[in-house]
């Protein structure tokens, strides 16, 4: 199932569905979530599921925070060129607008700061979530002693510090790559021998 659901996330970030992609990743990460949390009552670890449940909150807390940064610096700057939401679609009141008048350094320095204070906190929400989510995939390796699933949490926080460059992106891609390969090697582990029968009695 984890395996699954891990291919469904990296189908989802794929644009090949159109809207349909948003809904392959979130059922990708609820199959994710699902077998994570069966791993963590098999081993008796619920670290394995807690910290990649609260990773995940934690970049859904960072979207809707940037969200609502961007919204109401928006809604404070199209104040002070004086337009508002009710003649928002007034293309007639917009159009008598003189915009070379009214936007100054002073009223979009504003706006240009805020969208910085967003970005800075996706990223530092994003870096979180991905600390959180590899010490998940830290007691998962731990535990099947599968190794990939170190490695694909190692490159998600990397990925997560570089995503202010392009390859941060690809790093995350190729980390959620990895993780459909160890779901998958978790069943071709070898069982591990029954112990040697008790020694009889002298």
């Amino acid at each position: 199932m984890g395996g699954i659901g891990a291919l469904l996330m990296v189908i989802g970030v794929l644009p090949i569905l159109g809207a349909y992609t948003s809904i392959l990743s979130l059922i990708g990460f609820i199959l994710v979530l699902i077998a994570l949390n069966g791993l963590a009552n098999y081993y008796s670890e619920r670290g394995i599921f807690n910290y990649a449940l609260y990773g995940i909150l934690t970049a859904i807390a960072g979207g809707v925070i940037t969200v609502a940064i961007v919204f109401v610096s928006l809604l404070d700057f199209l104040s002070d060129i004086g337009i508002s939401l009710a003649n928002l679609t007034d293309a007639t009141a917009i159009s008598r607008i003189d915009w070379q008048s009214i936007v100054t350094l002073d009223t979009v320095w504003p706006f240009l700061a805020s969208l910085l204070l967003a970005l800075v906190v996706l990223f530092v929400f994003l870096v979180l979530s991905a600390f959180l989510i590899r010490r998940s995939l830290n007691l998962t390796s731990a535990k099947t002693r599968v190794g990939m699933f170190h490695t694909a949490g190692l490159l998600l926080l990397i990925g997560a510090f570089l995503t202010i460059v392009i390859i941060g992106f690809l790093l995350i891609f190729i980390a959620m790559i990895l993780l459909i390969v160890a779901f998958f090697q978790i069943r071709a582990q070898p069982a591990a021998p029954p112990p040697p029968p008790p020694t009889p009695p002298q």
